[in-house]
């Protein structure tokens, strides 16, 4: 859930940068619990109680996360070394999705997974001046 709430709430709209697998497919899990959770709840309501202008609710949220959505997936593709145009492929976006990404800082930012790799390789080190 902690992933989900990443997305939606500090990456909102950030096209910029990488993003793990982890945070990609977690967003993509819960999110799709929620859209399924609302739909089928709201069905049953709208069945129930003949109030069917509730699939406004449905289209309100997807709407709300449709740019979360593609900035999560633009990140992942900047992951794997390749450009958030990537998406617009099906079949390869979903291969690039499941591939792990490059280990180091590359074109689009630091690992999300060792961002603080250069530090860590500089402990120990005398530094001369």
């Amino acid at each position: 859930m902690k992933w989900y709430l990443k997305v939606v709430k500090d990456n909102y709209a950030n096209f910029n940068g990488r993003a793990r697998r982890k945070e990609y497919w977690m967003f993509f899990l819960f999110n799709m619990l929620f859209t399924y959770g609302l739909s089928i709840t709201l069905s049953i309501i709208a069945v129930a109680s003949e109030m069917y202008s509730l699939a406004s609710i449905y289209m309100l949220y997807s709407l709300a996360v449709l740019i979360p959505s593609i900035a999560v997936g633009v990140r992942r593709m900047h992951d794997v070394g390749k450009s958030g145009w990537y998406l617009l492929i099906p079949i390869y976006s979903f291969i690039l999705a499941v591939t792990e990404g490059e280990r180091g800082p590359n074109a689009y930012g630091p690992d999300p997974k060792n961002e603080n790799i250069e530090e860590i390789d500089q402990i120990g080190q005398v530094q001369v001046d």
